[in-house]
């Protein structure tokens, strides 16, 4: 089982599932040497045993590392880590063109064109590397918001090649594009690649698959036999000359076929052209299946073939004759393999029960019982109690094979670890440390000077619990969930000496504003201060200065200037009052 934080290859730390198919489960991981997001693709656990299929992909995922398209998913490695074989791929943030059909049905008309131009560029590049796809499907296909088109799972594809049929979980998927020489077991060629890309264009017109049925051999039938709908007959607003290149395509007689996915291209980006307008609706040069002549193309005289031309015929039927047997072959070979041999099969295996909370001792007793072996392995859980299974591997509904070994993963209880010292280290480190691992940090504060700013974020103290004041010893266990508090400092301000250090009202009323301290004044005159400046102040220099409080300081205030006293005046004596009169 693949969980986050896994490394693979001890370089891509997985971060997510992004989905699951019948050949590979596909994550989102970061690689951590090149420092970016990629997609790991890791083959699913039975392709991984088949030590053949495993040798192809190798070698197949290796040659298709060498493609280099914009429209091609870029693979970046390929290897194996502890019986896992991965690939590791560009990763694209964007659907699958599956999911585009299924939400909207038939695209428009120029979308499909955009879309099949891209697609036959990005195939017709893998063929001139002679890389043939051998699965082309809009599961395969991805497209980004900006309309980017990129084809995926080159490796995979060309590895399964003929043992594709074989895997229950994608043959239903992949069996509605393969073309008639894959189905019959001739084996692929680069024009197998233009069959899939055009049912996959039909189906972009129409919404729809060419050919349905219960079962993959009922499918594979159609594909040898039956002709292909017209896309015209279902929406008249296409255009003949759209039809013309599906019919091409999806020829039964790969003579009728495109020469190469470049050719297809060339014809699609001329397809709506004014001159094609009226073009007639194409018809097959060489025969289909049952090689009436008629169904020839050319002039009068063509159609009398000289006696060579008649021989060339003659082979052309017993070859076909030859392919119809073999077409009877595989049906049965297909119906042997998907009815006979899974009974077989299935009195050699069983349905992986649910074993999950039950005790170790029950679960190992009860697949030992089933025929496999067991084993056991320990994992961390703060959901399952200790000693009780969390999962499996095969998971439960998985057909397991007797006599394989079945992987138990049993709870070793709550994840703990040691607490550590932690008082003079940085608060905010290590609360993020704590909070990773599931614990919750509180604090609480401790006032200490200005002068001792070196404690400055630092922890003072530390205690287990909240509200609590049972210390936080080294060595502690803690788990997840738990709680510890820590004590961090906090500085004040102290009161300056305003008197001594003729400090003045003004300065005063700026240092208590910044502090939201008020400040009441009491004014004393005195010519021993200067006018204005602090004769004294109700709260000590070396105060701590608290918000919200209030300190009295009292200012020096010239004194009044003391009024001149008035001189007085000595009276005019009157005559009767005169020395001399008295005399």
């Amino acid at each position: 089982m693949i969980i986050k934080g896994q490394k693979i290859n001890d370089r891509y730390e997985i971060i997510r599932s992004i989905g699951e198919g019948g050949m590979a489960n596909v994550y989102l991981a970061h690689d951590i040497i090149l420092n970016r997001d990629v997609a790991v693709k890791i083959l699913r656990g039975d392709l991984a045993n088949d030590e053949k299929f495993v040798r192809r992909f190798q070698r197949e995922a290796i040659s298709a590392s060498s493609l280099n398209h914009p429209n091609i998913v870029e693979m970046y490695d390929v290897g194996e880590d502890d019986g896992k074989y991965f690939i590791v791929m560009e990763y694209i943030e964007g659907k699958t063109l599956k999911s585009l059909i299924k939400r909207r049905g038939a695209l428009t008309l120029p979308e499909v064109i955009d879309i099949m131009l891209q697609l036959t560029s990005g195939i017709a590049h893998a063929h001139e590397s002679y890389i043939i796809h051998r699965d082309i499907k809009p599961q395969n296909v991805m497209i980004l918001e900006d309309g980017t088109v990129k084809i995926t799972d080159f490796g995979i594809a060309m590895a399964l090649n003929s043992n594709e049929l074989t895997q229950t979980n994608s043959v239903m998927g992949s069996v509605h594009y393969l073309p008639p020489e894959q189905a019959n077991g001739t084996g692929a060629t680069i024009k197998s690649d233009i069959y899939s890309l055009g049912i996959l264009m039909f189906e972009l017109l129409t919404g729809k698959l060419p050919f349905k049925g219960e079962n993959a051999v009922e499918i594979a039938i159609k594909q040898m036999r039956d002709s292909i709908p017209s896309v015209v007959e279902m929406n008249e607003d296409i255009p003949q000359s759209i039809e013309n290149v599906i019919l091409r395509a999806c020829a039964k007689n790969p003579k009728n076929r495109y020469n190469s996915a470049l050719e297809m291209h060339e014809d699609i980006k001329t397809a709506l052209n004014p001159e094609r307008a009226d073009e007639p609706k194409l018809v097959y040069q060489y025969p289909e299946q049952d090689f009436d002549d008629t169904k020839k193309v050319g002039s009068r005289s063509e159609r009398h073939k000289d006696k060579s031309e008649k021989d060339k015929d003659k082979k052309t039927n017993k070859a076909l004759i030859v392919t119809g047997v073999i077409a009877g072959i595989l049906v049965l070979a297909l119906v042997t393999i998907f009815f006979i041999v899974p009974m077989i099969q299935n009195s050699r295996s069983f349905t992986m029960p649910s074993l999950e909370k039950k005790s170790e001792k029950v679960a190992k007793q009860k697949l030992e019982e089933l025929g496999v072996k067991v084993k056991v392995s320990k994992k961390a859980s703060d959901k399952i109690k200790k000693g009780y299974v969390i999962e499996t591997d095969p998971k439960k509904g998985a057909s397991v094979k007797k006599g394989v070994t079945v992987k138990l993963i049993v709870s070793s209880g709550p994840e703990t670890f040691e607490a550590e010292n932690y008082v003079g280290k940085n608060f905010e480190a290590v609360k993020m440390l704590l909070e990773e691992k599931g614990i919750k940090v509180t604090s609480e504060t401790k006032f200490l000077s200005s002068a001792e700013k070196d404690k400055d974020g630092k922890i003072l103290e530390q205690y287990f619990g909240i509200g609590t004041y049972t210390e936080l010893e080294e060595g502690h266990k803690l788990k997840k969930g738990d709680t510890v508090t820590f004590v961090i400092p906090e500085f004040y301000t102290e009161y300056p000496d305003f008197v001594n250090d003729n400090w003045t009202l003004d300065k005063v009323k700026n240092f208590c504003e910044k502090y939201g301290v008020t400040v009441d004044v009491v004014y004393e005159e005195t010519d021993q201060v200067m006018e204005g400046y602090v004769l004294s102040q109700s709260r000590n220099a070396g105060t701590p200065v608290q918000s919200g409080t209030s300190i009295r300081v009292t200012v020096a205030k010239k004194p009044a200037a003391t009024p001149s006293p008035t001189p007085t005046a000595t009276p005019t004596p009157t005559p009767e009052e005169s020395p001399e009169q008295g005399a």
